[in-house]
């Protein structure tokens, strides 16, 4: 359960900064999934930085769970 939730974490993490670095390069077209979400269009480096920062707690969280 440990390492599934790494993983979740490690790919919410990963989809932020590959969001980030499309709206800041044009770089990464395929891993920005928020870019293809309509409603999210406007809001799309704001919710990349979530996404991050939620990645990034995931992982840490996924310490606290005993196998």
């Amino acid at each position: 359960m440990k390492k599934f939730v790494e993983s979740v974490g490690f790919l919410v993490f990963v989809q932020g900064v590959g969001g980030l670095l499309y709206e800041w390069t044009g770089w990464f077209r395929l891993w920005a999934v928020v870019r293809h979400v309509e409603f999210l269009d406007a809001r799309s480096v704001f919710v990349n930085i979530v996404l991050v920062v939620t990645g990034i707690v995931v992982m840490a969280a996924a310490d606290a769970i005993r196998t």
